[in-house]
């Protein structure tokens, strides 16, 4: 299935990086958060990428035009550089699809703007290009077919702790607990859909706003629970404990990197 990232925001509250790099390419370990995201879809045999710019998107075309996977990958150098053996690839085998969907548009207009790049795909994976996890995303795919939805994501638990509150009319708190104890769950991306979202959204609307609230109405739209590994990096605090996490080599989001007893393959 082609994979939809969102790659257009400003990531603001990143403001040392995003001030010379757009969000996506704030490294994590060395290499841009999306280059990771992008590595677990390929994980799972999804490795056509339509990637939706917008504030300094220039910055992530000229990224992947000078990538070097000898950077990234072990290799043989012989005959002074003549001669490069790579020992493993990267992204040789992946099609990336540059798309400009402007600086302020949001989340449903820039999917609205790729609809053109998503002809003849019945099924078709989404992201947000600053979340990370280990979920398995076949499990997820075989669940949502058999949801008989028109569009679904992963849902998480709120990785953060604070209490929610219950109050009477005069002001008197009548309840507190913790968010965790809440049996809440919250939209944590991975997105995937069907063409009918086309018939669900339109210009000027959220795609989880408008967009998601008319599959609610229909009975139309899966969540799927996942109590694994899930991180944002919108913080300065988040991005450095991802950096911790690959300074000491616990970093589940690399499915790639987990071994497996049968190939992966792409779900048509």
């Amino acid at each position: 299935m082609k994979v939809v990232l969102f790659c257009g925001g400003q990531g603001t509250r990143l403001r040392d990086y995003s001030d010379q790099i757009p969000k996506p390419l704030v490294p994590v370990g060395g290499m841009p958060i999306l280059w990771h995201i992008m590595k677990y879809y390929a994980s799972f045999g999804h490795k056509d990428f339509v990637l939706c710019l917008g504030y300094m998107g220039e910055t992530i075309k000229r990224f992947f035009l000078e990538y070097d996977e000898c950077m990234s990958n072990d290799f043989v150098f012989e005959d002074g550089g003549a001669k490069r053996q790579l020992l493993r690839t990267d992204i040789h085998d992946w099609r990336i699809t540059f798309v400009d969907t402007g600086q302020s548009t949001n989340i449903g207009g820039r999917l609205l703007k790729v609809r053109e790049h998503l002809a003849g795909e019945e099924m078709f994976l989404a992201n947000y290009a600053d979340i990370l996890t280990d979920m398995d995303l076949d499990a997820m795919v075989s669940a949502f077919r058999a949801s008989d939805s028109t569009a679904g994501f992963c849902c998480v638990q709120p990785p953060y702790s604070f209490h929610l509150v219950t109050t009477r009319e005069n002001g008197k708190v009548a309840r507190m607990m913790n968010v965790k104890e809440s049996g809440m769950w919250m939209n944590g991306g991975y997105i995937i859909l069907r063409q009918a979202i086309f018939d669900n959204l339109f210009e000027g609307e959220e795609l989880v706003i408008e967009g998601f609230d008319r599959l609610v109405k229909a009975n139309r739209l899966y969540a799927h629970k996942h109590d694994g590994f899930w991180m944002p990096m919108d913080t300065f605090k988040e991005k450095q404990a991802l950096d911790d996490m690959v300074a000491k080599g616990t970093t589940p989001w690399q499915t790639w990197k987990a071994p497996k007893p049968d190939a992966r393959s792409a779900v048509a």
